[in-house]
């Protein structure tokens, strides 16, 4: 089984059905707050993997829902700029493993199957909705960067 460091928006429902179904599949987590973490646009990158820039966003952040923030009009660099002044505009959740080979690979949003395959859950929990995202439809990344030097 894997350990995921999970970075949740914390209170969020859809993160908390998430984390269940991880530990539930024997997966340890290292929870994380998602709008605490100093993050920088270099590390946002290694989740977004090669997804276009809108599904790099939560689509059920307000600004996001009123329009004001339109993530198919934005290109990367101003995306990861409003991102890091709003941490609030990142989609979640945000995970990663650390393989023994020192192979790290990363993941945005929570889609059952993608997750299935990523790291294992268990059949039923495979069986049940596509996504588990509270928000927007899941459109999962899961990349791998090996940290050694």
């Amino acid at each position: 089984m894997a350990h995921i460091v999970f970075y949740e928006k914390p209170g969020c429902g859809g993160n908390a059905r998430q984390k269940i179904m991880l530990t539930e599949a024997g997966h340890t987590l290292d929870v994380r707050n998602l709008l605490a973490e100093p993050w920088t646009a270099e590390r946002l990158l290694g989740y977004f993997g090669s997804l276009p820039v809108p599904r790099w966003f939560n689509m059920a952040a307000p600004r996001v829902k009123s329009g004001e923030v339109q993530p198919a009009h934005l290109g990367a660099d101003e995306a990861l700029a409003l991102m890091l002044h709003e941490p609030l505009l990142i989609r979640r959740p945000l995970m990663s493993v650390t393989q023994a080979d020192g192979c790290t690979s990363y993941m945005v949003g929570f889609e059952t199957d993608a997750v299935a395959a990523w790291v294992g859950l268990r059949p039923a929990a495979s069986e049940g909705p596509r996504s588990l995202e509270g928000c927007a439809a899941a459109h999962p990344s899961a990349t791998c960067h090996s940290d050694k030097a």
